[in-house]
């Protein structure tokens, strides 16, 4: 489950360098990060198959990252 939140984590950190322009100061974070968006997880899906070797390995990778959908459809990145 650590796993999941450190990939959200990781992504939020990534949007919110990408949204700011220019050099900035980092601010203090409290809490959990907001909820991850359908699209930062088609980013990081579209990271992943970038970086894959083949479509077995992407598989892998979007398991072990937990952007592959559940039963309901939901990735776990996303609960």
């Amino acid at each position: 489950m650590s796993g999941s939140l450190d990939v959200r984590k990781f992504l939020w950190q990534q949007e919110e360098s990408v949204s700011r322009p220019g050099p900035t100061v980092p601010t203090q974070r409290s809490g959990e990060p907001s909820r991850i968006s359908a699209e930062q997880v088609h980013r990081a899906r579209m990271a992943v198959a970038r970086g894959a070797l083949d479509a077995a390995d992407c598989r892998m990778l979007l398991e072990m990252l937990g952007l592959v959908p559940d039963a309901e459809g939901i990735p776990p990145v996303r609960r």
